[in-house]
């Protein structure tokens, strides 16, 4: 149980490179909306592994590209479709994302981002608890946005960010410690997540926005 992961932890959204500062300042459009959902968008994000000597974050050689690509039609609705680019894992670390170019589907739902699965990507539209997945009846993982929304800052700069936190219960119904976050900002994406063990509180991952590019 102490090693289990959160199996839902690598939602990888909308990051793309540009490290221009008045490319990071540019205004989004009316029509992108909360999740920035327009074809030409771009994000770059970079890890960071949690230093236990110096209790601190130090950035690895990870980085993950994304930008939309085209929308799709699937089963009636429309989706974004997002092509992402990983660079940096040649250990095939499990930790991150595999080497190379992979692509996904995304839509706004109701105000929550969701899949081409209808699983939920980020929770935006109320406070309540979701259950999500269980693990041999013993742990059930849940969803919940937080009730406060916090000043998050990175390279690509500074976020007033909501939060959705990942989060599991044992039987008893008692909640562990570890709780991954997703922090999300109006018009932008995703702009910080956390990675952590179940039992932990202390969470050993970050991926951070280093830049992004939105089309006028």
């Amino acid at each position: 149980m102490k090693r289990i992961l959160f199996s839902v932890c690598f939602f990888t959204l909308f990051f793309s490179c540009n490290s221009d500062d008045d490319t990071n300042n540019s205004v989004v459009t009316p029509e992108a909306g909360f999740y920035a959902l327009t074809v030409g968008n771009s994000w770059e994000y970079r890890y960071y592994d949690y230093n236990t000597s110096s209790n601190s974050f130090v950035a690895s050689t990870i980085t993950e590209s994304v930008s939309i690509v085209s929308t799709e039609e699937i089963e009636g609705e429309t989706y974004f479709k997002f092509r992402y680019f990983t660079r940096g894992n040649d250990i095939n670390s499990p930790n991150y994302p595999a080497n190379g170019e992979s692509f996904r589907y995304f839509r706004e739902d109701l105000g929550n981002l969701v899949d081409d699965r209808n699983d939920i990507i980020f929770l935006r539209e109320d406070h309540e608890e979701r259950l999500i997945d269980s693990f041999d009846t013993s742990l059930f993982q849940y969803l919940r946005l937080a009730e406060n929304s916090y000043n998050v800052t990175t390279t690509a700069g500074t976020f007033d960010a909501l939060d959705m936190e990942l989060y599991a219960r044992g039987q008893d119904g008692i909640q562990y410690p570890g709780i991954t976050h997703y922090y999300y900002a109006d018009g932008i994406g995703l702009v910080l997540n956390t990675r952590t063990f179940v039992s932990t509180a202390q969470h050993f991952l970050e991926r951070r926005l280093e830049s992004y590019t939105m089309v006028n």
